[in-house]
């Protein structure tokens, strides 16, 4: 058997080893590319499956774990930050898991406005509408979000420097 021979040869089976033509090529970068996109795809959109541990924001909503609550209806609910960054600090969080604003849709239009009326509600009733308060979403770990349930921060009761962090 010649070198060249012996090369082509797989040792162990006696066959020659597959060849990669340039079809074969196309379609394992393509089933490589559709794997990357499924797992992409998976990773951004929460399922039940994927995620089947309740977040803290949806025990409280549920009132598995409790929670003063300062407001609550059938979109959301508000309590205290147990971590507060300013003299006020409430969280307005709604009863839908959404996992972040990002990940919002236009389905979520009339929700939103709602959790933004209902912030400027308990700020008022806080008593902040007429010194000022700010409201803050954070996505992503850049961006200071430490539970994935999208949220609202109401902070006010003292003066609140810019920029923040």
């Amino acid at each position: 058997m010649t070198s060249k021979m012996a090369r082509r040869k797989n040792i162990f089976t006696k066959r020659e080893p597959p060849r990669l033509t340039t079809h074969s090529m196309r379609i394992g970068r393509d089933l490589l590319s559709c794997w990357l996109l499924i797992g992409l795809f998976l990773n951004s959109i929460p399922h039940p499956i994927l995620m089947p541990d309740k977040t803290l924001f949806e025990k409280i909503c549920d009132k598995e774990i409790p929670a003063t609550l300062v407001h609550e209806d059938e979109l959301c609910v508000a309590f205290h930050d147990i971590s507060p960054q300013a003299p006020t600090h409430i969280l307005i969080v709604p009863r839908k898991a959404l996992p972040r604003i990002g990940m919002a849709n236009t389905d979520d239009n009339t929700l939103l406005g709602h959790l933004l009326l209902t912030a400027a509600e308990v700020a008022r009733r806080a008593g902040l509408a007429d010194s000022g308060y700010r409201l803050v979403i954070n996505h992503g770990p850049d961006g200071g979000e430490a539970v994935p349930h999208l949220h609202i921060h109401l902070l006010g009761g003292r003066p609140l420097t810019w920029p923040p962090g």
